[in-house]
């Protein structure tokens, strides 16, 4: 059987340079109608959002879906808290990751897996700002390398 083609709508560019990305699940959302008409158009936010673990459930905080446009009354709440879907071994799995210090639950990209719509979701530590410094450094040292042997081959 072949994968349902994954399209990216929205990701989370600042959480690979802020945490240290140790695991990660795909997770189905709990959306609304004007929630997913919204999502597809690519008006969705995952900065500063991140999840929690409240009675055996994965719920999403602070991601922020714009109200649709074509709307009417019953439109959602933008800044509204979602359910995750998660297998229990995966949520088992989680409470145990979740409780060691430091780790948090943070979503790195939001997609579509054929029609459902998918949080991928990190297990992850944060970084120090030595780190941070560290990791820019690296990568500015890499780019110039890089520019180095473009310019050297002829």
């Amino acid at each position: 059987m072949a994968e349902p083609e994954r399209r990216v709508v929205v990701s989370n560019r600042r959480a690979r340079h802020e945490f240290f990305i140790l695991d990660t699940f795909e997770a189905g959302i709990v959306l609304k109608g004007t929630e997913v008409k919204s999502l597809r158009q690519g008006k969705a936010n995952l900065q500063d959002s991140y999840a929690v673990l409240t009675n055996g459930e994965v719920w999403l905080h602070n991601m922020h879906i714009s109200p649709y446009e074509k709307g009417n009354i019953n439109n959602h709440e933008p800044m509204r808290t979602r359910k995750l879907l998660l297998h229990g071994k995966q949520i088992r799995k989680l409470i145990g990751q979740v409780r060691e210090k430091g780790l948090t639950l943070i979503p790195l990209s939001a997609y579509f897996s054929g029609p459902y719509a998918k949080i991928e979701l990190a297990i992850a530590q944060g970084k120090k700002k030595h780190d941070k410094r560290e990791a820019t450094a690296r990568r500015e040292a890499e780019r110039e390398i890089r520019q180095r042997m473009k310019r050297s081959v002829p």
